[in-house]
């Protein structure tokens, strides 16, 4: 008999890593992006960073700024810009819920992760974030070396 694999249904293109040293994440969220042709091309092409991204709620839209998605390598003069604001599919309930959450002192929206659903179409892991200070990264950085230690105490034990 054969083994079926298992299908992942989500195809991961890009994680934030920074935003989980940096933030502490209060809830997450999919949205789905407005993109170019070009600009699905190249994200298929992995050229895509999320480092130093952010979500900003204007005239009742949320926009991806800072993210970097870098040129198709086919594509001729008609290529994209690389660092555009990018539209983000959401209810307006959704985009509401966001601006009540964002107008406290300290809490952003940040893009977690970016990846094709299983319909093929691109999403971002959306997160209502707050940010972390010096003293609570060092904490976090400790407790996960303790963690790491004790597991591996644990399993030189068995």
């Amino acid at each position: 008999m054969k083994k079926e694999k298992k299908k992942d249904k989500n195809k991961n293109v890009t994680v934030n890593r920074k935003a989980y040293h940096d933030y502490e994440i209060i809830s997450k969220h999919e949205a789905g992006l407005v993109l170019l042709g070009t600009e699905v091309k190249a994200v298929r092409e992995g050229r895509i960073n999320l480092k130093d991204s952010y979500i900003d709620v204007k005239s009742g839209q949320a926009i991806l700024i800072g993210t970097h998605i870098g040129q198709y390598s086919n594509a001729n003069l008609n290529n994209h810009e690389t660092e555009r604001p990018r539209k983000l599919l959401l209810h307006r309930r959704e985009i509401n819920k966001f601006l009540q959450k964002v107008l406290v002192k300290g809490v952003s929206i940040i893009p977690l992760k970016m990846y094709f659903n299983e319909k093929g179409r691109l999403k971002v892991e959306i997160a209502i974030a707050r940010g972390k200070r010096s003293y609570d990264k060092k904490n976090a950085i400790k407790e996960k070396d303790i963690k790491r230690e004790v597991d591996r105490e644990l399993k030189n034990y068995k």
